[in-house]
């Protein structure tokens, strides 16, 4: 077999099928061989730090196995100049292994996207909530979260036990919660629910861009970038622009 053909049949190997690669190849000496050997050695060491670092991650998880539904809520969007701040509510079954789940803003938008698909196929329930920019500017930015969040929680098909929340305690919730600071990089379901709010809301202003063109919703998401701040200076604020955000640039 050539190299090329073997370096293929590499790359296209799942973690299992590499180490039955590995052995076949073992006697194997060319230098192109023993190369795509050594990267396929790297990279099954490198999925096992990552069976580690999920397995850690399960720890809040763990601590609460005696609850049917353990929830993960976590939210996006305090910071943007516009669009809404969204909350997602995921219950992820306790037997599932999804991984390279992190706080969604250490991950690209590829493997978010391809980590999202995941968890909606795998998920026992999801529940997503929106506050606009009118709740924001009139409640402000934080009660505009609770609201967003609860509306999460109504929205799932089943009733969690427990609340594992990033870093807050959700007023006027009557289930147990469990406030995990940084709770994104360390708790599996938080993790997931950061993932779901970004992609979903990503996914939102990018569709803005088309209703709004000129503020560059597509790229900065809402975000104060100076092509975004330069056109509401020129054109004034749209209608998802939140007011009491932009009192500097208007």
């Amino acid at each position: 077999m050539k190299i090329e053909e073997v370096k293929a049949l590499f790359k296209n190997a799942t973690i299992e099928e590499l180490n039955q690669l590995i052995d076949q190849f073992q006697d194997d000496e060319r230098a192109g061989v023993i190369k795509i050997k050594e990267n396929a050695k790297k990279r099954i060491e490198a999925f096992q730090q990552e069976v580690e670092r999920t397995y850690r991650m399960k720890e809040y998880e763990r601590k609460y196995d005696n609850c049917r539904y353990i929830c993960g809520i976590d939210e996006v969007g305090r910071g943007p100049l516009a669009g809404p701040v969204v909350a997602a509510a995921v219950v992820l079954p306790k037997d599932v292994d999804i991984y390279y789940l992190n706080d969604s803003k250490q991950l690209s938008e590829k493997k978010r996207e391809q980590i999202y698909e995941e968890i909606m196929e795998k998920a026992v329930a999801v529940g997503i909530g929106f506050a606009d920019e009118k709740c924001i500017d009139e409640i402000n930015i934080l009660q505009a979260d609770y609201v967003a969040m609860r509306e999460a929680i109504s929205k799932l098909s089943v009733v969690p036990d427990v609340l594992l929340n990033d870093a807050v305690t959700i007023p006027e919730v009557d289930i147990l919660q469990v406030p995990i600071i940084k709770g994104d990089a360390k708790s599996v379901s938080i993790a997931a629910a950061s993932i779901v709010a970004k992609v979903t809301r990503d996914r939102f202003m990018v569709e803005m861009d088309a209703v709004y063109p000129g503020y560059g919703f597509a790229s900065n998401k809402g975000y104060g970038s100076a092509q975004h701040i330069a056109k509401i200076k020129e054109s004034g604020p749209s209608e998802i622009h939140r007011k009491t955000f932009i009192k500097n640039f208007i």
